[in-house]
């Protein structure tokens, strides 16, 4: 598995506890998300991976799962690399 990703089911896993969460459930359709918990999970993207979420980046789409987050990741990562 892709370290990325598994850097974030790790810290999802925390909130998931009964449940093994795959790379592409959304995690606001199974009942979990609540707002503090969006909130954290944009911290935590913003200081594991280093990248600034924007404003236009706080769409539900780019967290819904694991595999959209890593893209969102992704997408900052290679706007910073090409800056």
């Amino acid at each position: 598995m892709d370290e990325r990703k598994s850097q974030i089911k790790q810290f999802l896993a925390r909130f998931f506890r009964n449940h093994q969460l795959t790379d592409s459930e959304d995690i606001f359709a199974l009942g979990f998300v609540n707002s503090l918990l969006a909130m954290q999970l944009v911290a935590f993207v913003e200081k594991e991976f280093s990248v600034v979420v924007e404003d236009e980046d706080l769409d539900l789409d780019n967290f819904r799962t694991i595999n959209a987050i890593d893209a969102l990741i992704e997408r900052k990562v290679t706007a910073l690399a090409s800056a």
